[in-house]
């Protein structure tokens, strides 16, 4: 293909995408129903003004290549040799070379001013009702409400058969989440982001927020949800092979809804996840660390713990789960300074997810006999 094919082919599929983006814009139902062209619906006044310029913009956009291209191919067709036309003989015009920059310019400056304001306005996070911290981690969100002291994890729901394609997939594929962010209707929300190890993003499109959670930096952005409902977001940066495992899901509901949720959370929050006068048997924390490991492990070491060698290392048969348990539990707990994708898994999880996690990879994936209480990795952070 030579260049100037290659270059025609591609004004056609430019010209092509901005009339389908014109039709979504004439018709945004029917495209988001059919065609599924148009944003996501908006349920912030503020996405619903960032969509009515955007579409405003796009109109610009076609009004101006409806001029050019109507032009060039005029010129064409009426100034082509086969009906005599003889090319003029000039060479420049410095009147039309002064109206093609200032026309350009004033189109730019006038399209800047509202995405501009628009810019700022996300950016506003001033009287906010709610402020709720969100740290980036491979591969999942941590949140902390810091005004009513709850925190929790925010993991990836998805079954592994329906992402290994044993079972059919759902409609919300990829898109739940075992801890959802639950915020009221009609209350500014103010997030604050960051990250624990790579670039993450916040992003959910139904309220127009997406912002970057950088390690050592703290981000804000703010919404105000106008309608009940329950939307969903991903991570928008590359953060690592489990990049489109960590979903974003925020559950708009009602002030007495909140207040009933926040309860809850802060009443399981205050209760022991273990009892600690109970000797667990080696089966029941194999039994519950096996869950642990699917939810949390299986990204890098696999279901049969072969991992992905020299990365990811094998816990089957590997140096860690087959060594000492003390530095067994210092790897899990604090995490690798050798391995840095290796995270600290002792702010995630519970003392006895810990326990159940370590006595699964030493004897459920391995043969060991050896496991650990609870009440040791209590006794171990303590240290």
């Amino acid at each position: 293909m030579n260049v100037k094919s290659m270059f025609g082919g591609i004004m056609k599929v430019s010209f092509g995408v901005r009339v389908l983006s014109m039709l979504s814009a004439l018709t945004p139902g029917l495209a988001l129903a059919e065609w599924n062209l148009s944003f996501t619906p908006a349920i912030t006044l503020l996405g619903a003004e960032i969509q009515a310029v955007h579409n405003l913009v796009m109109w610009i956009i076609v009004g101006i290549s409806i001029a050019v291209f109507g032009a060039m191919f005029w010129s064409i067709l009426k100034h082509r040799k086969s009906v005599g036309h003889k090319a003029s003989n000039f060479h420049e015009n410095t009147t039309i070379e002064i109206i093609w920059t200032v026309i350009p310019v004033v189109i730019l400056i006038a399209m800047a001013f509202p995405a501009t304001r628009l810019l700022l306005a996300t950016r506003d996070s001033s009287g906010s009702d709610i402020t709720i911290k969100a740290t980036g981690y491979q591969w999942r969100w941590g949140y902390e409400y810091l005004d009513e002291g709850v925190k929790f994890y925010s993991t990836l729901a998805t079954p592994r058969s329906q992402i290994d394609g044993v079972t059919q997939k759902t409609s919300t594929y990829l898109l739940e989440v075992d801890n959802p962010v639950v915020v009221p209707v009609g209350k500014k929300i103010r997030i604050l982001t960051t990250a624990n190890d790579v670039i993450h993003s916040w992003a959910v499109p139904a309220l127009a927020v997406k912002q970057d959670a950088i390690p050592g930096f703290i981000r804000d952005i703010a919404f105000k949800a106008e309608t009940v409902g329950t939307y969903r977001g991903q991570c928008s940066e590359l953060c690592g092979k489990e990049h489109g495992f960590m979903p974003i899901v925020v559950e708009v509901v009602s002030e007495e809804d909140y207040q009933s949720w926040i309860q809850a959370k802060l009443t399981v929050a205050g209760a022991p996840s273990f009892d600690p006068d109970k000797s667990y048997s080696v089966t029941e924390l194999v039994a519950a660390g096996e869950q642990v490991y699917n939810a949390n492990c299986v990204a890098c070491h696999q279901t049969d713990g072969v991992g992905m060698p020299p990365t990811f290392p094998a816990i089957k048969g590997g140096k860690i789960a087959t060594g000492s348990i003390e530095g067994h539990l210092d790897i899990i707990l604090n995490g690798s300074a050798k391995n840095p994708m290796m995270a600290a898994w002792g702010p995630i999880l519970s003392d006895m997810d810990l326990a159940a996690v370590i006595a699964y990879q030493r004897n459920g994936i391995n043969s060991n006999g050896d496991f650990l209480q609870p009440a040791d990795i209590t006794a171990a952070r303590s240290e």
